[in-house]
């Protein structure tokens, strides 16, 4: 039995429409869990440049709003989805938002958490804007610490198209 990859995962989107993130087979990922009011938000500008300049290329940048971190995504996902899209262009898809840590944690940040594992092998996310880099073959290859910048990961990108 091989082992599960990306691909074996489904999600809703921000319409709240079932998404298998097999349709995403082949491409390169980055997954990133999101906020809207955190010192960090601005990090969408950065992901929204390289979803501009690498999509064409294989590149799906795919965000996950989370309010677990001092609450600072609390808004419904029609919100959420309007702020992205006015404040900083978002066209990269957009999930529906999900906890990312404890009993609740979606399915699928509980397998990239497993994956590629934090500071000192903790498998918690810390805060906002965790990244994970997942190959064309649906394998996790790199977790970002939520201070590490868009721009900052796109030579790991680059190598992996």
């Amino acid at each position: 039995m091989s082992s599960p990859t990306i691909y074996d995962f489904t999600a809703k989107d921000i319409k709240g429409q079932e998404v298998s993130l097999g349709d995403y087979r082949g491409e390169v990922l980055l997954i990133v869990n999101t906020a809207s009011k955190c010192g960090f938000t601005p990090q969408f500008e950065g992901l929204q440049a390289l979803h501009q300049k690498l999509s064409g290329s294989g590149l799906a940048i795919l965000g996950f709003p989370c309010n677990q971190f001092m609450n600072q995504d609390p808004g419904n996902d029609d919100s959420i989805s309007q702020f992205c899209s006015l404040n900083y262009g978002v066209e990269f898809p957009m999930f529906a938002k999900v906890d990312v840590n404890g009993d609740g944690a979606h399915p699928l940040f509980q397998f990239l958490k497993r994956e590629a594992r934090g500071v000192m092998g903790s498998e918690k996310i810390k805060w906002n804007f965790t990244k994970f880099l997942v190959n064309r073959e649906g394998q996790v290859v790199r977790r970002y610490a939520p201070t590490v910048k868009p721009e900052d990961i796109r030579a790991d990108i680059e190598a992996l198209l």
